[in-house]
């Protein structure tokens, strides 16, 4: 029973950011319609600067998806979390369905149809469309606010509504605005385009307002402490979110610097194009990060007997010889089944950490062999993906020894496990991500839409990793494990948007040939160092 709740409350993270996704495009969209297509002052048949058009049925398609995507998403959760409350509670679903979550759910869903619908196929009637488009982006909003930790605070629940209100709707009107701007930018008109990025850019500017905004509040009233960042499961993931909004800030100034000049240089649309790429991927990373967040109290809840100490982080990451010697299989304590909560001995936590100093040793090659093959002197390296493939195999076999082949646990009854699942799913990735860049690498791959499946396995991988759980008896050991998962994971989704930028600009992407490289070879560092007591 405790397997199959974990994987539920696995799954109901991932169904919880993928939602994030999905309403910040359905909110993101609805503005991108009335503040940037038809901005308020100008009328729907200004269509010489980009106020009408195939970009309006564009965003209307976008809009009408993330629309239904959002009300499936809404029933999906508030059914995962219905019974999971049941199953904790020994109750029925239908003894949940006056809980709040439950209503504020089906009224998102049934607000985020009526957003979806009520968009006309032509930009007529502006007023009443901004009207029916403020109004169900308001619904959305408010019931997506009733699940928050906000509302279920007892001091300062005013301000913190506010201040997540100011964070998602930023979160919207910036990132969920980019597939709508994307799709806007393959018209090729310089002059409309130009238009609409500057407009567009003035919206995302206000979107990331709101968030340092509402970011400032959750500083001050949710963690409070910079010890806090390392001490408690919320700071560190926070901490790991942050890291990514820096990226984004990074590209989104980049952007800007480059929508100035879409009206007079025709490169810059295709150079903003590719930046907006690559938002959109650290995009999903930065709401999944943060779904991943609403798991976990906030620092000011965590009392300091239940967090990680300073001097616990220092003597945990303190770099100390790998291990490369494997204690035996039998002798270790958790191989009792998956999901059993049997007590991890010394020998359980020496064999985690065999498993990961071999993949650092793995992947800290496969980055110095990627980086020889960069220079042009070393062709032979290009078959350096192919360690990938060792890689997985080793994962596949140690990676849960209590699990097929090496324990007494069968390969299906083993997915009601969530830890195991998701150790499948980083195989499945690995394998992926091997077997494509290796064909890339020596030519038998000339595709770029194939050779992209690099940037997008590792970033799959990243984002896994930013909601992956530790089933570890003691809480403080989970978060000093997370802590140090939690850089791999951001050196991850970096590392995917260089690869792209490299694929789809090979002159103005250089630099990137050499980042993401390098991010392989940090990673490859961190894990020789990874230990667990």
């Amino acid at each position: 029973m405790s397997g199959a709740f974990d994987l539920l409350a696995f799954v109901g993270v991932l169904a919880h950011g993928a939602g994030l996704v999905a309403q910040s495009v359905l909110l993101g969209s609805a503005a991108f319609a009335v503040l940037v297509l038809v901005p308020p002052g100008r009328t729907a048949g200004s269509a010489s600067d980009g106020g009408a058009g195939e970009e309006w049925r564009a965003t209307r398609r976008v809009l009408r998806a993330a629309a239904i995507v959002t009300c499936v998403l809404s029933v999906a959760t508030v059914l995962l979390t219905a019974s999971l409350l049941a199953a904790s509670l020994g109750s029925s679903l239908v003894d949940t369905a006056g809980a709040r979550f439950v209503v504020a759910g089906a009224i998102k869903a049934v607000a985020a149809i009526a957003m979806g619908f009520a968009m006309p196929v032509q930009p007529s009637a502006m007023a009443r469309t901004r009207v029916l488009c403020s109004a169900g982006a308001a619904c959305v909003l408010a019931a997506a606010l009733a699940n928050t930790h906000a509302s279920a605070r007892l001091d300062d629940s005013a301000l913190l509504l506010i201040a997540t209100g100011f964070h998602e709707a930023g979160a919207a009107l910036w990132l969920g605005g980019l597939p709508c701007f994307w799709l806007a930018l393959q018209g090729g008109d310089a002059r409309r385009v130009a238009g609409l990025g500057a407009r567009f850019s003035a919206v995302a500017a206000s979107g990331v307002a709101l968030i340092v905004a509402g970011v400032v509040v959750f500083a001050f009233l949710y963690i409070r402490s910079i010890d806090a960042l390392y001490a408690t499961a919320y700071g560190a993931m926070d901490a790991a979110k942050s890291a990514l909004l820096v990226m984004l800030l990074a590209l989104g100034l980049a952007n800007r610097r480059a929508v100035r000049r879409m009206a007079s240089d025709a490169d810059a649309i295709a150079r903003v194009v590719r930046f907006v790429e690559v938002e959109m991927g650290i995009g999903i990373a930065v709401l999944m990060a943060a779904a991943s967040m609403t798991s976990a109290p906030p620092s000011v809840d965590i009392v300091a007997a239940e967090r990680v100490s300073r001097a616990q982080v220092i003597e945990r990451f303190t770099p100390a010889w790998p291990r490369f010697a494997s204690p035996e299989h039998r002798a270790l304590g958790a191989g009792q089944g998956a999901g059993a909560d049997a007590t991890r001995n010394a020998e359980d936590r020496a064999w985690s950490e065999y498993n990961h100093h071999w993949a650092g040793l793995l992947v800290t090659l496969m980055g110095l062999l990627a980086l020889a093959h960069r220079t042009g002197r070393a062709r032979w390296a290009a078959h350096w993906p192919l360690l990938f493939l060792g890689l997985a195999a080793f994962l596949l076999l140690r990676a849960d020894p209590e699990v097929w082949p090496l324990g007494p646990v069968g390969p299906l009854e083993s997915l009601r496990d969530p830890e195991v699942v998701q150790h499948r799913a980083f195989v499945a990735v690995i394998v992926a991500f091997g077997i494509f860049e290796w064909r890339v690498r020596t030519g038998r791959v000339a595709s770029r839409a194939l050779a992209r499946v690099f940037p997008l396995a590792t970033g799959l991988g990243a984002v896994l990793l930013l909601t992956h759980s530790h089933a570890v008896g003691d809480a403080r050991d989970a978060l000093l494990i997370e802590l140090s998962h939690l850089p791999i994971a951001v050196l991850g989704v970096a590392a995917a948007g260089a690869r792209w930028l490299e694929i789809a600009a090979p002159r103005d992407g250089r630099w990137a040939g050499w980042v993401w490289p390098a991010a392989l070879v940090v990673v490859g560092a961190l894990l020789l160092d990874y230990r667990e007591g």
